[in-house]
């Protein structure tokens, strides 16, 4: 049973110039799918989206039996400025909206830039035919036909068929004990020594602000590098199986993050709000690859666990926030000391902040392999790792693109 949602490849992305986006790429997009986007627009309720790159400017609209382009932003809702490249690169999945927030690469100058990500879902519907979720179109059946129990979990050596199963209708997985308690305190200790030595300008880790102003490090990049513990756990067959299980041929990344969720946290990317990990762009080619989380020290409604949303790797929905009309409803995935939580890329989940304790986990992956023929971009390994320990401050590039005069303007600390 595979979870492979694919349908683009890399190889086939080009560069569109103004002329091009706003003359061929948009209306041929209009032509193609534009009933399927503006039901999905009239369906969010959402405001005419206004583009502006390069002097030239036109509203996407919904209308009468599909969307209208019009020339101008005279008309739109919200209006977002940016170059042609960003465009090119929002239309074709390679960035998307909240993605090209966090990398300043776009600017709103009307609305808010809360209405600009809740047309994500709608633009994939115009370029991908991807229809805008509604409710009632997602169910959940088990293997015999009935009701899924979405509470289920699964010990390491359960049936690996119904755990597929499980995760294609569900979007993750909860493996119960899958490494002991001394594993755990020794990975444990590898976390605090090295949260302990990480510094806010190493460029290898992730800080935030706690409710008394102070800065704390809550996240040891390249971890895999540092610990002495972890490489011999993420090599163990009790992790490594998890590239056999759909059928997909994953593969492990080989890297890996050491997270610690410290209590009062204010500002910064420690309690991650809902998103998809597919949320800066790129679901057309990379979904779904496998998110694994490692519960170093366990996790419940105290100390703050791991929240999904079941289904929503089947919802084409809002990639970073929770859409108020989704319908599908949010689980708390509480773990031991030892337990693996695995979501797809494409499922909306959580960090829910602890309230009493703070908690440790480790994070890894397992990406897709190429598609046949595919030919995809070489990344710069140092422009990779300079670009993930930017994020640390990604929250200030946000609010630096919403409209400064938006009474919902985007601020950090508030929960989407």
């Amino acid at each position: 049973m595979s979870i492979d949602a694919r349908s683009r490849q890399e190889r086939d992305v080009v560069r569109l110039d103004r002329d091009d986006l706003f003359d061929r790429s948009l209306p041929g997009a209009v032509e193609r799918h534009g009933d399927l986007a503006a039901r999905g627009c009239a369906y969010l309720g959402l405001p005419s989206l206004g583009l502006e790159v390069g002097g030239r400017a036109v509203t996407i609209a919904a209308a009468r039996g599909g969307c209208a382009l019009r020339t101008g932003t005279t008309s739109a809702g919200v209006v977002a400025v940016l170059e042609a490249d960003a465009l090119s690169d929002l239309l074709q999945d390679v960035a998307s909206t909240m993605g090209l927030a966090m990398s300043s690469r776009v600017k709103i100058t009307k609305g808010s830039i809360n209405d600009w990500i809740r047309w994500e879902p709608v633009l994939r519907a115009l370029y991908d035919g991807r229809k805008v979720h509604e409710a009632g179109d997602i169910d959940f059946e088990d293997a015999d036909g009935g009701e899924l129990d979405l509470d289920r979990t699964f010990a390491y050596g359960d049936d690996r068929q119904e755990m597929v199963h499980f995760l294609e209708q569900a979007g993750f997985l909860h493996l119960r004990r899958v490494f002991d308690e001394d594993e755990m305190a020794a990975l444990g200790a590898d976390i605090d020594e090295w949260i302990a030595r990480a510094s806010p300008d190493d460029g290898q880790s992730w800080w935030a602000t706690d409710d008394q102003g102070r800065q704390q490090a809550v996240r040891v990049l390249n971890f895999q590098e540092k610990s002495e513990v972890l490489p011999l756990l993420l090599a163990d067959a009790r992790l490594q199986w998890l590239t056999e299980l759909t059928g997909d041929d994953h593969v492990h990344s080989g890297n890996a993050e050491g997270l610690v969720k410290p209590l009062g946290i204010v500002r910064g990317l420690s309690d991650l709000p809902w998103h998809k990990d597919c949320g800066q762009g790129k679901h057309s080619y990379m979904c779904n690859s496998m998110t694994c989380g490692i519960s170093v020290t366990g996790a419940d409604r105290s100390s703050g666990a791991l929240g999904v949303i079941p289904g929503s790797h089947r919802a084409n929905t809002m990639a970073t926030g929770r859409d108020p009309s989704l319908d599908l409803q949010p689980r708390m995935l509480e773990t031991s000391t030892g337990d693996v939580t695995v979501h797809c890329s494409d499922t909306l989940h959580r960090a829910h902040p602890p309230v009493e304790r703070p908690r440790k986990v480790v994070y890894t992956s397992f990406p897709l392999p190429p598609l046949e023929g595919d030919q995809p971009v070489k990344s710069d390994p140092k422009g990779a790792r300079a670009a993930r320990a930017a994020l640390s401050d990604v929250q200030s590039r946000i609010e630096a693109a919403d409209n400064e005069a938006s009474s919902a303007r985007y601020r950090a600390g508030q929960r989407r």
